[in-house]
């Protein structure tokens, strides 16, 4: 719906489909649309890495997230893989919650896939990345790691500018995760989820009653997807009509 009312606001023809592909048709699948001269493709779960082989270059956010969500035609018959979730985080935050991050403190809970794409985004920010996870190794792979207990995630929230959950915590509703901060946040610290329900978080509920600013995971999905229609279209994203689309749905 997003892209639709995108491509009705500037008058383009054509239309966004989904276009279910088996993990062992992937490369078959890819083909097939580059022999239609698709002018763009999105890319979700399970196939954001394996995609990355059938693309002829990637930009320097795939190669640091090791994922792909957007390609776009090289010119030569070939795909140019992208990431929009980086510029899509960053453009919502500039959107919902400003925050100069220039050598300032940032929190990630998780170090997934989204954590990745957060962290490159921010780091062009000038933001320094801690990240709290549950296996140690993998906080290091995005960042500067913090134990994953609930003093040292406080501690930590103490001198950041920003804290963002980059985990599926909340997403089934109920009230706040007990993994998640909520004590240590106030008027001083920007929360962002990248979890998303038409109601919100309890999280992000609880963290906007202490005096946070708070950012919902919707706002980065509308803006990867605005990312996203600019390549394919080269044109500037109608980004109130795209926000309307994802209200009403």
């Amino acid at each position: 719906r997003i892209q639709a009312a995108a491509l009705r606001a500037c008058g383009l023809p054509g239309t966004y489909v989904a276009l279910p592909v088996a993990p062992d048709r992937l490369e078959a699948a890819i083909a097939g649309v580059r022999a239609f001269r698709f002018p763009g493709l999105n890319v979700t779960i399970p196939h954001k890495h394996a995609v990355i082989e059938a693309c002829s270059s990637v930009s320097a956010a795939v190669e640091a997230i090791g994922a792909a969500n957007t390609l776009v035609p090289d010119g030569d018959g070939g795909w140019r893989a992208d990431n929009t979730d980086a510029p899509g985080f960053v453009r919502a935050l500039d959107d919902e919650a400003p925050v100069d991050l220039d050598g300032r403190d940032v929190l990630l809970i998780g170090a997934g896939g989204a954590a990745r794409a957060v962290a490159f985004g921010l780091r062009e920010r000038g933001a320094r990345i801690l990240v709290a996870n549950r296996t140690p190794q993998r906080a290091r792979e995005v960042g500067e790691p913090v134990d994953f207990d609930p003093q040292a995630i406080a501690a930590a929230c103490a001198d950041a500018a920003l804290v963002v959950n980059c985990t599926s915590l909340g997403l089934g509703g109920g009230g706040v995760p007990p993994e998640l901060p909520l004590e240590a946040l106030g008027p001083g610290h920007v929360v962002a989820d990248v979890v998303y329900s038409p109601t919100g978080t309890a999280w992000l509920d609880a963290a906007a009653a202490r005096g946070a600013r708070t950012v919902d995971g919707r706002a980065m999905l509308l803006h990867q997807g605005a990312a996203a229609f600019e390549q394919w279209t080269g044109r500037p994203a109608p980004v109130d009509a795209m926000r309307g689309a994802l209200t009403a749905a």
